[in-house]
């Protein structure tokens, strides 16, 4: 078995479906967290000077998602068939484009406040549409078990519920798909021992 280390700053943000990954999976990892102090001598020796990295047995592996496809892959999280697996790869890819579209470094917050604002409440409300409609009366977004699809929502549904607290009250099917990722075990288990950050 690998010895996995994480290295990301004191935020769920891009680690944490990492981090829900290695919970699901009862994968042990260590959870390095950086501290902002120390990110710009950190930056430098990392590959394209980007975190979450995860080091493993000598390797550095970066990309927050190719990490978890990188664990999920020989897993049911990854989505069974392959057909399966394209259409959960489809789904993150999807949350991932929109999550990324927030200006999350942004200095002038008068432009990160109007962005956000923008995104939150003109955007947002198609995604969610979409969703809703891709997810259906079904029990988990992809197949008949849950996959790395569904904990990835709840990551980022976790995220703009923070930003806009109101943001899924015309989705319910949507708020309870997140509640039953966080009502799985090791899922749960997690939230209640993770370090407390807004996002």
């Amino acid at each position: 078995m690998p010895r996995y280390r994480l290295l990301y700053f004191n935020l769920r943000g891009r680690a944490e479906i990492i981090r829900y990954i290695f919970a699901y999976l009862g994968l042990e990892y260590e959870d390095h967290r950086i501290a902002a102090a120390d990110w710009p001598r950190i930056k430098p020796t990392l590959p394209f000077g980007k975190i979450p990295v995860l080091e493993m047995d000598g390797l550095t592996l970066h990309q927050s998602l190719a990490i978890a496809r990188y664990l999920v892959r020989d897993t049911d999280l990854a989505g069974g068939t392959a057909v399966g697996r394209c259409q959960v790869d489809a789904i993150v890819d999807t949350l991932d484009d929109f999550m990324s579209r927030f200006p999350w470094a942004e200095k002038n917050q008068e432009v990160k406040d109007r962005v956000f604002h923008e995104l939150l409440t003109g955007d947002a409300p198609a995604l969610l549409h979409d969703l809703d409609a891709f997810l259906g009366d079904r029990e988990w977004l992809v197949g008949n078990s849950v996959t790395w699809a569904d904990l990835y929502w709840d990551v980022c549904s976790t995220t703009l519920l923070v930003l806009r607290p109101d943001v899924l009250e015309e989705r319910p099917r949507l708020a309870a798909l997140g509640k039953r990722v966080q009502a799985l075990p090791a899922i749960a288990a997690w939230i209640r021992r993770r370090p407390p950050t807004r996002l």
